[in-house]
């Protein structure tokens, strides 16, 4: 055999293979710029994809699908202290951490 030839895959399946795995997070609407379920955000006042997904949309992943170990809250709930609702959506730190091993 002198060469590797790939086998072909459908468009429908190709789609979904990127060179890199996209943030689970993109599982979610984000709430900062309205992107759909599984694009990309985009930045609102110029429509250019920043790279990386907003602090915002990973704070609603991680209250969507995650305890908090720091306030004892269970998924859907959201992050409190002394309670208190943190200030725009936002989640404690092991909320993330937790999300991270839940998403694995």
């Amino acid at each position: 055999m002198t060469g590797r030839h790939a086998a072909p895959m459908p468009d429908s399946i190709r789609r979904f293979m990127g060179t890199t795995a996209a943030h689970p997070a993109r599982g979610v609407v984000c709430p900062w710029c309205r992107a759909s379920v599984q694009q990309p955000c985009v930045i609102p006042s110029s429509g250019k994809q920043p790279g990386r997904v907003h602090q915002q949309r990973m704070d609603a992943w991680a209250q969507l699908t995650a305890c908090c170990t720091t306030c004892q809250v269970t998924p859907g709930v959201p992050c409190h202290t002394d309670g208190r609702a943190l200030d725009n959506g936002r989640v404690h730190a092991a909320r993330h951490a937790e999300a991270e091993v839940t998403a694995a």
